[in-house]
């Protein structure tokens, strides 16, 4: 391990965003060669429509409750929930109430 390279911490991940109202915000808290990690924020009713990626994304709830729509599959979401999704896997996202989602994007995977 190189010591030299110093470690990222976020301590607190819902408090790196405020759940706007009646909107949807997202923010890169990392990004290097291989990881992209966005933390969204939805307030309840609002989603991201169906839609695909080129690499493989973990999703984990962080505060609130989603509906998480995986190809022809829809499973509920509540805080603690994860969710590893492969490339190019139709996805969708619908906020049940105000929630923070963290989504880490994984090159290569």
């Amino acid at each position: 391990m190189d010591e030299s390279i110093p470690a990222t911490v976020i301590r607190d991940i819902a408090a790196e965003v405020a759940i706007p109202k009646e909107g949807t915000l997202s923010r890169v808290l990392y990004k290097d060669d291989q990881v992209r990690l966005v933390v969204f924020a939805f307030d309840a009713g609002q989603e991201l429509t169906d839609h695909t990626a080129a690499m493989a994304a973990i999703v984990e709830l962080i505060t609130g409750r989603l509906q998480l729509g995986l190809g022809d599959d829809t499973v509920e979401m509540i805080p603690g929930s994860w969710v590893h999704m492969p490339a190019n896997l139709h996805h969708s996202v619908l906020a049940i109430e105000p929630t923070v989602m963290l989504l880490t994007m994984l090159r290569g995977g």
